[in-house]
């Protein structure tokens, strides 16, 4: 088991929504957004979570969330098998909060699950090996109720290359056909976890606006994981969307309690480069409040495999670990002088369009 005393200078877990300005914030994003879509392009809501937990996330705001359905760290028929089973799991798990939770199918859902106070559910895969070297897959897959799947996860698969292999290559034939099924059936491309080439093969071959669901910017930060302006502005260019991730060393060096500024430098920098219209928030994170004790970083251990880096923990920032984080992302991107406008759509609708455009 692993020394939580290794993790005291990164141990800080006191988010915003706990200390004494929680009812300012709340206050301000509650009275600043109540008729506003927001909407995590890629966060978690794990079939574990509570009732309770569910009811503050719902209370900090969120109308609509794009969940991970199974690891895509399996392939061939093993990840075939993973992903049916993830279907029933995220099936099962919202019908168990009739009253909280709803699938996500198609935009009226958002409307619809805004109009009864719940929160709309999507469906993404985080790789294509689901798939294999079947396209029929794609339409199966539709119909089961999965409305986006990344191309790749940071590795070479059948359709392309993630953002681990550094050989320069792109898409390949074979991806070229899975990309024009899913925009056949209406299925969002997700291109993070993507290599530079296949994206831009990806934005290009794509007749649909495409997303990059949780990222951050390699000219703020520089990490194998994140987009470089030459993508980003390709994507917006055809109509496509980035949501900005939480996950803080992808983001920065600094320690979770003083990272909070650097978020916002990438959301910044995001807006400067694509548009105003196109850039999201994909959290990519836990909304429980962590604190790393041994139980989670076994956790953790287990599920990430060789992504589990001791040296990157924890990953989140501070101010953001919690049900209440787009609280906090509303009231910085006000102080930061965004307009009302401008902040409904990073925090919301500009994921809205693009799903309406693509999913109908």
């Amino acid at each position: 088991m692993i020394n939580r005393r290794h993790f005291i200078a990164g141990t800080l877990t006191t988010v915003l929504a706990q200390t004494v300005s929680s009812s300012v914030l709340a206050s301000s994003f509650k009275g600043s957004s109540k008729n506003s879509m927001i909407f995590d392009a890629m966060g978690e809501m794990r079939p574990t979570y509570s009732r309770s937990l569910i009811e503050e996330i719902r209370k900090s705001g969120l109308n609509a969330i794009t969940v991970t359905l199974t690891d895509p760290k399996v392939y061939e028929q093993q990840a075939y098998i993973e992903a049916k089973m993830g279907i029933t799991e995220y099936d099962n798990f919202i019908a168990q909060f009739p009253d909280l939770l709803t699938k996500g199918r198609a935009i009226a859902d958002i409307s619809k699950a805004r109009r009864e106070n719940k929160i709309a559910v999507f469906y993404l895969f985080q790789n294509s090996a689901q798939f294999g070297r079947d396209i029929s897959r794609v339409e199966e897959f539709y119909k089961l109720g999965v409305r986006s799947s990344q191309l790749t996860y940071n590795y070479q698969n059948w359709v392309g290359a993630g953002c681990k292999e550094l050989n320069g290559s792109g898409i390949t034939r074979f991806g070229t056909e899975i990309i024009k099924e899913m925009n056949r059936v209406g299925m969002l491309i997700d291109l993070s976890h993507a290599n530079e080439a296949t994206m831009l093969n990806a934005i290009d071959a794509s007749s649909q606006p495409t997303i990059i669901s949780h990222t951050g910017f390699q000219s703020v930060h520089k990490n194998i994981r994140n987009t470089s302006d030459k993508v980003l502005k390709a994507l917006a260019n055809k109509g496509g969307v980035a949501g900005v991730c939480q996950i803080r060393p992808f983001l920065t060096h600094a320690r979770p309690d003083v990272a909070l500024s650097a978020y916002f430098d990438h959301i910044v920098h995001a807006v400067n480069t694509a548009g105003i219209d196109h850039i999201a928030i994909g959290s990519d994170r836990d909304h429980r409040v962590i604190t790393m004790t041994d139980e989670y970083l076994a956790e953790l251990a287990e599920e990430e495999g060789e992504n589990f880096n001791i040296k990157e923990w924890p990953l989140y920032i501070d101010e953001l670990n919690g049900p209440n984080r787009m609280e906090v992302i509303w009231e910085g991107l006000r102080k930061r002088n965004y307009s009302s406008l401008d902040i409904e759509k990073i925090m919301g609708k500009n994921l809205q369009q693009l799903y309406k455009n693509v999913i109908g």
